[in-house]
């Protein structure tokens, strides 16, 4: 039996549609018989019921955005770091195996191929990096999993959100037998409020940026196969191959949706960051080499968007 907290969530939600479908037995854990520092009651808990692998989909992302972890900065520290450090020592303690959704957020921009040399670019919307993505994307290549994360507290002018998930990386590193999964901007055909796709089609202005993407489903099942299939334990990055400008996004969402509404653009960051965002945002490539030479394949980022718009379920 599989042990699934933060069932009730964007990401949670996910992990039940894939474990129902695959017809797994599983729980869930209301906050109410486990609290985010209840490290006896759940230790208990999992004593008591013995789950053969545990996955933590729970975590605090803000409402609306991320905006807001910078003002409930004590909620984000428990959700995103006190919590996923208990319930790893708990697992540990207990030689239970958990799975941990982590993000990607912790990078900002790729690695650039340059005359002689690779250099890390962090700001990918410039009208130069838009030439050479459209152009060489072979002189593109995103981070790994041995790269050392460079949107954190460790490093200038990173989001409190994102600080908080570096932090619980370092927290359970090597502790227990667990996976790290990156995830990134999740999508599918499902409308909903944290629904990249769903963003895009509701914001005032579109920010442009370039970035790697997770399809919510593709995620999940990808995800279960990492525990299914054995995989070695640590830190993979769980996004759909390849990558995307939001521009490229808008232009499949007119071409299969054709919203009635009209996309504009901020003209700048500083516009952006004056009128639509306090906190510093991520956007960054991710390489999913690891993860594929593991055997476990997500579809490239193209084909996940392509049926996410056909299949296009708006929210009643």
């Amino acid at each position: 039996m599989i042990l699934l907290l933060g069932s009730s969530g964007y990401i949670g939600q996910a992990f039940k549609t894939v474990l129902d479908e695959r017809g797994e037995p599983y729980a869930t854990l209301p906050r109410s018989e486990a609290s985010h520092a209840g490290f006896s009651s759940l230790t208990t808990w999992l004593r008591i019921h013995q789950p053969s692998f545990v996955i933590n989909a729970a975590g605090y992302t803000g409402k609306p955005n991320v905006d807001a972890c910078e003002i409930l900065k004590a909620e984000t520290l428990k959700g995103n770091l006190l919590w996923p450090s208990v319930l790893a020592h708990a697992c540990s303690l207990l030689q239970i195996p958990y799975g941990h959704v982590s993000s990607g957020c912790i990078f900002n921009g790729a690695h650039v191929r340059h005359a002689t040399h690779w250099k890390t670019e962090t700001d990918l919307s410039t009208s130069a990096m838009a030439a050479l993505l459209r152009n060489s994307p072979e002189r593109i290549r995103g981070f790994s999993e041995t790269d050392i994360p460079n949107f954190t507290f460790r490093q200038p002018s990173c989001s409190f959100y994102s600080g908080t998930k570096a932090l619980a990386e370092e927290a359970l590193m090597n502790l227990g037998k667990g996976y790290l999964w990156r995830l990134r901007l999740p999508f599918d055909h499902w409308d909903h409020p944290k629904n990249y796709l769903s963003k895009l089609l509701r914001y005032e202005r579109a920010y442009y940026n370039v970035n790697s993407l997770s399809h919510r489903l593709d995620f999940a099942r990808a995800c279960l196969d990492c525990w299914h299939t054995k995989i070695p334990f640590g830190i993979y990055h769980m996004t759909n191959p390849g990558f995307v400008s939001t521009s490229e996004v808008i232009d499949r969402i007119k071409e299969t949706l054709r919203p009635k509404k009209k996309f504009i653009f901020w003209e700048s960051d500083a516009e952006f960051y004056a009128h639509a965002a306090s906190a510093p945002r991520s956007n960054c490539i991710l390489e999913t080499g690891k993860l594929s030479a593991a055997g476990i394949h997500m579809r490239p980022i193209t084909e996940a968007l392509e049926e996410s718009l056909t299949k296009w379920t708006p929210h009643d």
